[in-house]
């Protein structure tokens, strides 16, 4: 049978309030990815996200960002690679200490795409995830869209897995359609999940052109602060069950 990881980006609390619906998405994805209170969520979301993972059987993540809460960690900052590499290391620190099983690191917003192109933060990055996984005893995976991330992950001795976005326009070359555009954001429920089905039996995703792109995902990632993020991942669940897909988290 075909199995695939369906994760999203929760507890990203802002001002002690939820973005999501935590409890809706737990129950119908594999893996959650946890803010860690550089662009949201606080020690008491991260224990609540600790109780919900334990409760579905979800697979943890850390959800690092620039510390940024003002932007919602979605506009790139200026750091040198030290104080990023630092930034992360605390942020990994503050989700394990709220009692997480980290098993995997995926960057937030502006940071998730500034690593895909620009190898020094990608280094700071990566190095800031092999020295927690060194406190952990094992190489935590990272998980990310194809660039030097990659390489800056293997350089460290971690493993890399790609995920795609259900949710999100594609543009021709591969890269994601920029928030703000009309094609930036899919909200159809039954568009989502069939296009989630392709991705885990065909390795394809449609870009807004209608160009199709060659896409190795292991993990689908629905976005929890979406307006109908509870819709489409139910219907992405019930879609790839129907498919017989299995939805498992691969850490």
């Amino acid at each position: 049978m075909t199995a695939i990881d369906l994760n999203a980006d929760l507890g990203e609390t802002v001002d002690g309030m939820p973005t999501a619906d935590d409890e809706a998405m737990f129950a119908v994805i594999s893996s959650a990815s946890i803010a860690c209170g550089g662009h949201a969520g606080d020690a008491a979301s991260m224990r609540e996200a600790v109780d919900r993972a334990e409760r579905f059987g979800v697979a943890m993540g850390a959800h690092p960002s620039y510390p940024d809460r003002g932007s919602f960690g979605r506009v790139a900052v200026v750091m040198e690679a030290p104080a990023l590499a630092e930034t992360v290391g605390q942020q990994l620190d503050r989700l394990h200490l709220a009692g997480a099983d980290v098993r995997y690191v995926k960057p937030h917003g502006a940071l998730y795409h500034a690593v895909i192109s620009d190898r020094e933060q990608a280094d700071a990055v990566a190095r800031a995830v092999a020295g927690f996984s060194e406190k952990l005893g094992r190489p935590l995976p990272m998980l990310g869209l194809p660039g030097e991330i990659a390489a800056a992950a293997a350089s460290v001795g971690l493993p890399f897995v790609h995920e795609a976005f259900l949710d999100r326009g594609y543009l021709p070359d591969g890269s994601l359609v920029p928030r703000g555009r009309p094609e930036a954001l899919l909200d159809d429920p039954q568009l989502v999940a069939a296009r989630a089905v392709r991705l885990a039996r065909e390795g394809v995703v449609e870009a807004i052109d209608g160009t199709l792109l060659p896409a190795d995902a292991a993990s689908l990632c629905v976005h929890g602060d979406s307006p109908a993020a509870v819709a489409m991942a139910r219907a992405v669940r019930a879609a790839l069950d129907d498919a017989q897909v299995e939805v498992r988290a691969p850490w």
